[in-house]
């Protein structure tokens, strides 16, 4: 049971892939190695998948990204309002990188989601976004002036959501990662040849599919609560 305690919190830990030799050594972690595979990944598919085109005998691929890329701004217009169009292209981008970060745990890769480094640029992202897009909407006085909606009286809960917000989406997705991980490795240790497989449908991919929906959902809710127009 030691010996098990040992290899888990080895495995918590963000291990470094290896170490760029310049300014004394810039170490690159492991959750940054895989993220760069996922990059290259999205952006290969992106190449291969968009290749051949066609406005007059669209194939069934090409009918598939229609209807995803359809569905995404028609997600993103209904939280978000009329303004919605420059906004669905990160949305989009995100929901791909996390949800493909969560899934690539089947494939014996470490989920970059699972270091909270990751988690809490995702989350700091994500707030330059919504108070970003809130300012530059509404006017820097207009801006201001949501931090006292719906009545000034709610002014100090308004302001302590800018710090409430991106800690509550990064330790969402970090903790439900990471527990997942941990659940994963447990069972592995228990009976390593039934349960794991088993499991991996929940964890690995039901419940790391989830995460991406709601880390999505709430960064286009709380955009949209920045910079809906009035009634």
């Amino acid at each position: 049971m030691e010996a098990f305690k040992e290899s888990l919190v080895s495995e918590l830990g963000n291990k470094t892939a290896f170490t760029i030799p310049v300014l004394g050594g810039i170490p690159v972690a492991d959750s940054v190695v895989v993220s760069w595979i996922i990059m290259a990944l999205l952006t290969v598919l992106s190449l291969v998948l968009t290749r051949k085109l066609s406005v007059r005998s669209p194939g069934r691929v090409q009918a598939a990204l229609e209807w995803a890329v359809q569905f995404l701004n028609g997600f993103v217009k209904t939280n978000i309002g009329s303004r919605w169009r420059p906004f669905a292209p990160w949305l989009g981008t995100v929901a791909l990188y996390i949800g493909l970060s969560n899934l690539i745990g089947i494939f014996g890769l470490t989920p970059p989601t699972k270091d909270i480094s990751v988690t809490t640029a995702l989350a700091v992202l994500s707030m330059l976004l919504i108070y970003g897009a809130q300012f530059r909407y509404n006017g820097l006085l207009g801006g201001l002036k949501k931090f006292a909606e719906p009545m000034p009286l709610l002014l100090p809960i308004n302001l302590m959501e800018v710090v409430i917000r991106p800690l509550a989406l990064c330790m969402r997705l970090f903790g439900n990662i990471l527990g997942a991980y941990i659940i994963m490795e447990m069972l592995k240790f228990v009976a390593p040849a039934v349960l794991p497989a088993v499991f991996s449908i929940y964890f690995d991919l039901f419940d790391g599919l989830i995460q991406t929906v709601v880390f999505v959902f709430l960064t286009t809710l709380f955009t949209g609560e920045g910079i809906k127009e009035e009634e």
